[in-house]
């Protein structure tokens, strides 16, 4: 039996061709343009890289802040002692705490969406990793999550950094904001993502190692970027 169509994916179908490669600026014209749903869909970058994830030694990382924020709110869980707990309290973190947080976590609890803590707290949360590694959420220096200085990397998550990171296929995949953005703060989110990837130099071949981009919101299909369009000032 033949997969029905919706009338949704025939609607997106007609405004756009998937075999064409488009720049940002239409592309995200696209996604302002596609049938409505009911809920404020997020608007996503995924790249697909010319590198072997079997070599560990050729992996793409690293951080970003998004001019214009992801559009969610982020809830930071804080590890640290004496007075980074008032400094973190003070920046807007929303759970705070040394062994008694660490123990939460082991109680099972996990409510937050990114985790930073100062050096000292590491040794201690090392036996947090069969937790939060699977999540994503260990703090790790490369990401800007393991800091001596709490304030501003709480500020920083607040506002909008990111982390990015190849995964096993490969790919890298992020969030550049929500739907509802103006086309210009979804370009500029995603130029700033895009250009950070961009110069996360892998072996001196700086944007090489990127075979392709996309851009896509919450059920919608992927749209192909003109990657020239990223790679003329190379």
């Amino acid at each position: 039996m033949a997969a029905t169509i919706s009338k949704r994916v025939k609607q997106f179908a007609s405004l756009y061709d998937p075999s064409k490669p488009y720049s940002l600026k239409e592309a995200i014209a696209i996604l302002k343009k596609a049938p409505e749903v009911k809920f404020d869909g997020t608007v996503e970058i995924a790249a697909s890289l010319n590198i072997d994830p079997k070599q560990t030694s050729q992996s793409v990382r690293g951080t970003v802040t998004l001019p214009h924020g992801t559009g969610k709110k982020v809830k930071v869980a804080a590890f640290c002692r004496g007075e980074e707990q008032n400094r973190a309290k003070e920046s807007g973190a929303d759970f705070i705490g040394a062994e008694d947080l660490i123990a939460k976590v082991q109680g099972g609890w996990c409510e937050f969406d990114i985790a930073i803590a100062t050096p000292d707290m590491m040794r201690d949360m090392a036996k947090l990793g069969k937790i939060l590694g699977p999540r994503g959420l260990m703090p790790n220096p490369k990401a800007g999550t393991v800091t001596m200085d709490m304030a501003k990397g709480i500020k920083e998550l607040k506002a909008g950094r990111i982390e990015f990171k190849m995964d096993k296929q490969s790919g890298i995949h992020a969030p550049v904001g929500k739907l509802s953005f103006s086309e210009d703060a979804i370009y500029q989110n995603s130029r700033t993502l895009i250009e950070a990837m961009i110069e996360a130099d892998h072996e001196g071949q700086k944007g090489q190692h990127i075979k392709n981009i996309y851009i896509s919101s919450t059920m919608g299909p992927g749209i192909k970027l003109n990657l020239s369009e990223f790679r003329k000032e190379q």
